[in-house]
Formats: C-alpha cells, structure tokens, sequence
C-alpha cells in the first residue's frame, strides 16, 4: 500500500509544480492571474473500521484554484489601454459565426481596419450605446454592441457666403494691376485670406489681394473718393469671375472722404468647381464695415458659413468607462460605456486561453454593470493591469514542491527496499 500511497504524492507534487510552472512563466503577461493547487487526503476505509485504526492511502489533487487579486499597474500612452481596479471583466465578443462571448482581465484594445475596438485575439470589446450625453440607453445582455470608432464627425456644408470687415491704409501706394501676380507680394499693396470648404466638408483657402490703383480724388463727381483699388479674389489657385463678367477678374472699389465703401458691399461671384472635385459652388463675399484710413491694414471680422467634416483628433476614456472621441472641428461624440461583468463565484470560471475566461454552471451567470457602480470596480484609462504572480513567492513554491516530490522519491524508494528485504527473506 506503501507504494501507491509514495505515488500519488509524486503526482500530486507533479501536478503541483506544473501549476507553478505556468504561474512563473505568465509573470510578464498583461490580466494574467495566478493559481494553486489544492490538495486532498484519501482514506481507505468503510463504515465497519474502526476509527483510531484508517491509515492514510495518499493524497489527491482536489483542483487548481485561480487567485483574482489585482495585478500590478502598469502606465501606457494609449486611451484604449484600460485597467479594472477591483472586481469585474471586460466583455469581449470573437469575430466570425460564433459569437462567442468571453471575459477577460487584459484591457489592451486597439482599432481594426473596420474601426472597431478589438483585443489582440481580434474579439470585439463590448460596450453599452449612449446618447450624445453619454447616457446609457438601453441595458441588458441584449443591448450590448461592439464599438466603433468613426474617423470623421459632422455633416459638411459648402461655404456660401464669406463676410470680412477689412481697413486698408489710405497711405498705400499706387500700383499697376496689369502687373500683378499673387505669388509676388510687390504687386499688391494687402491680402486677406479665409479658410472655407467645399460641399464634402474640404477645407480650401478664399484670399483677396488689394492694389491700389489711383489716388484719392476728393473733387470727383458725382462721388469724391480717397482712393481706387482692384480686388483680385482667388479660391486656392483658381480666380474667381465676379457675377456678370465674362471672365476671371478683378472687382473694383472705391472709398468716399470719410472712408466708408462706396455703393454695395457685396460681391457676388460665378460658380466655380474646387479642386477636389466636390459640387460646384458660388460664393457672395460681404464687405460690409470695411474702411480706409491712415490706420495700418487689418482685419477686425471674419465669418464664413461653411461647415468642416471633422478629423479624428483623440480618444478619452473617463473614470465612468464612456469612451468619447474627439474630432478637429471640435465635436466630442460619445460612443458607448464599457461593460463590466461579474461573478458570484470567479474561481469557478473557465479558463479559455488567451487570457480569456467563459462562464460555468460553478461560476453562475455574468452579472453586467458599468465601472465604479456597486460591487463593481474602477476603471483606469492609460494603463494595464500585469500578472498579479509574485516571482518570489512562486520560487519558494517550486522549491518546496521540489522537496515534496524529493521525499515522497524516498519514502518510494524505501518501501522499495522493505519489499526486497522481504523478498530476500524468503528466498
């Protein structure tokens, strides 16, 4: 009996120094979480034995048990990188036909080409959907989506109307507009450029280039001005045609003895194809409260009325797990808030590999919440959570299995030696 009882405690201590193995070489892997090996005594009896005489028939191996203390915290420059601070799982979810719901500690999570926020075995982080408050809509397995994350906001509007409120100095000089040229700045007294957009939410450059054309002439009739200038008005490389004329050109103004515009201050131009390709466009320029005096040039108003479609700029993940994107035309759009799941009884998980876990009958059904909700944890943005495996206690570990395993060699080898003895005997 000696012998079988030696064994099972080789393969108790067998299975003992696996586990810790498998501790030992996750130390480094992010949500990873470490286990011990439980242990149970065998007795060999029925209920006629006599209590004060069982002897001991070994040991068993009861089960491994998993240990969900949190891992250390480790910093990171990524908002999708997340940390679970106390008790709860991310909910991921596998690409493809099965569906295949999992639960894991590791919040590494990126974007694929498709936009969606994926860990790095491709599954789907799965998210509550919320209103543009961040609210939370709907609750509920069923209510659960995958997250995407959009690269543009907005819905664009071409520019139409451009509105500038321009003083031009009365000292300028004169000069010829049959020379001019915009690439050369020594042939037109000012500029005054306007960002606009065509019909995709593009983004172009509208600039007006002023030359002075002739001096004031305070006795002209029937309208004395202190000044002519031509105004040569361009969208990028392309020159606009004011409405009526029959090419591409200049528009001219004059200014009366107090400085104010003479007649309409808009300028109304033919349509014209941006670069990009995008819808035709016409643009009405209002030079309303433009002035010319001895003042030095500027500009005191600029508007436009087109609308940008927004660039993906940032991603924020707030305490309360909305995750929120930020765009350069300065929409912040929220997307959803991260689920959280939880067990009655986490020990009773199974472990799927790629540091997943899937719900048991042991385990109990997936309790869903949202981060620092009651019973639920805190969630970090910016930083992971490492292996919560301490290298020096496993080594002590392994060192008494190793004894373990040692002595329970030499209590085989010695019941190996009392059998020969006896077989000696006989002989």
């Amino acid at each position: 009996m000696s012998f079988f009882t030696s064994l099972s405690g080789l393969q108790a201590m067998q299975t003992d120094m696996s586990v810790i193995s498998h501790n030992l070489a996750n130390v480094s892997t992010n949500g990873f979480k470490k286990s011990r090996t439980a242990f149970a005594d065998v007795i060999s009896s029925n209920v006629s034995t006599d209590p004060r005489k069982m002897v001991g028939s070994g040991v068993s191996v009861k089960g491994t048990v998993q240990q969900f203390s949190d891992g250390s915290s480790n910093q990171t420059k990524s908002a999708l990188d997340m940390q679970i601070l106390g008790e709860g799982f991310f909910v991921v979810k596998s690409t493809g036909l099965s569906d295949q719901v999992n639960y894991t500690r590791t919040g590494a999570f990126t974007v694929d080409e498709s936009r969606n926020v994926i860990d790095a075995q491709g599954s789907y982080l799965m998210v509550y959907p919320v209103d543009n408050d961040g609210n939370v809509t709907a609750t509920g397995d069923k209510s659960l989506t995958n997250l995407q994350i959009q690269p543009t906001s907005g819905t664009p509007k071409m520019t139409n109307n451009v509105a500038t409120k321009v003083q031009i100095p009365s000292t300028a000089t004169v000069k010829d507009p049959t020379a001019f040229k915009r690439t050369d700045t020594s042939t037109y007294n000012n500029s005054v450029a306007t960002r606009i957009y065509d019909a995709n939410g593009n983004p172009m450059t509208m600039t007006s280039y002023y030359v002075r054309t002739a001096e004031g002439n305070p006795n002209a009739t029937p309208q004395p001005n202190t000044g002519t200038w031509q105004v040569f008005t361009y969208v990028g490389d392309q020159m606009l045609t004011p409405k009526g004329a029959a090419q591409a050109g200049p528009i001219e103004q004059k200014y009366d003895t107090k400085g104010a515009l003479i007649g309409t201050p808009e300028i109304t131009f033919e349509d014209f194809i941006p670069v990009s390709g995008a819808a035709a466009q016409g643009i009405k320029l209002d030079l309303t409260g433009s002035t010319q005096t001895a003042a030095a040039a500027a500009v005191s108003a600029r508007t436009q009325d087109g609308v940008a479609v927004g660039q993906l700029v940032g991603i924020t993940v707030d305490d309360a797990g909305i995750i929120k994107a930020s765009y350069s035309n300065s929409d912040i759009v929220p997307l959803g808030k991260v689920a959280i799941a939880k067990f009655s009884a986490p020990t009773g998980l199974r472990q799927a590999g790629s540091n997943y876990w899937q719900a048991t009958g042991i385990s109990g059904k997936a309790t869903l919440g949202f981060a620092a909700a009651e019973g639920f944890g805190s969630l970090k943005s910016g930083q992971l959570e490492g292996s919560n495996v301490d290298i020096t206690e496993e080594l002590v570990n392994l060192i008494a299995a190793q004894r373990n395993f040692q002595a329970n060699a030499k209590a085989l080898d010695t019941a190996t030696q009392v059998s020969q003895s006896i077989l000696n005997i006989r002989a």
